[in-house]
């Protein structure tokens, strides 16, 4: 949300974000089965209100309504099995920063959750972060998953 409202920082990393507050309110966290509208109006974003009662705050705690607004390079990080947060949140703010030509690039983790778990995926986080933050901060060459990507193959 930050990268949305300054151009503080040289570079971003936020991982599993909630990008589009009024996507996912309607959703259920696959972890436990419950809907996930309380956490939006009674605890961890503390709205205090329903999507109708309180709309406008709903869009305005919501990134993707002001990607065009970012210009910091944003890595973004999701496990595509996570059971708190939708994985399709980052690609909902993924999509929106690389139609608005913005630095944006998403790493996916097949059957993770909500952050890497086993031990190959940590470590590639780990190493594509260095990656990131080597090139966005310290102006080394980009590797080639940064220049030329990898595209998503399903499963």
């Amino acid at each position: 949300f930050i990268v949305t409202q300054t151009n503080l920082f040289a570079s971003a990393i936020t991982g599993a974000p909630v990008s589009n507050m009024t996507s996912a309110y309607s959703g259920i966290r696959h972890s436990t089965g419950l809907a996930r509208q309380f956490q939006y109006e009674q605890t961890q974003s503390r709205i205090g209100g329903s999507l109708w009662e309180a709309r406008d705050e709903y869009i305005d705690n919501s990134p993707v309504f002001f990607a065009d607004r970012v210009h910091t390079p944003l890595l973004i990080l999701h496990g595509d099995a996570d059971g708190a947060v939708p994985w399709e949140q980052s690609v909902e703010l993924y999509l929106a920063l690389r139609r608005l030509e913005r630095p944006a690039w998403l790493l996916q983790y097949r059957g993770e959750d909500h952050h890497p778990q086993t031990y190959p995926n940590k470590l590639d986080w780990a190493l594509r972060m260095k990656d990131f933050f080597d090139h966005t901060l310290k102006g080394e060459p980009a590797p080639a998953w940064i220049t030329e990507g990898v595209p998503y193959a399903g499963e």
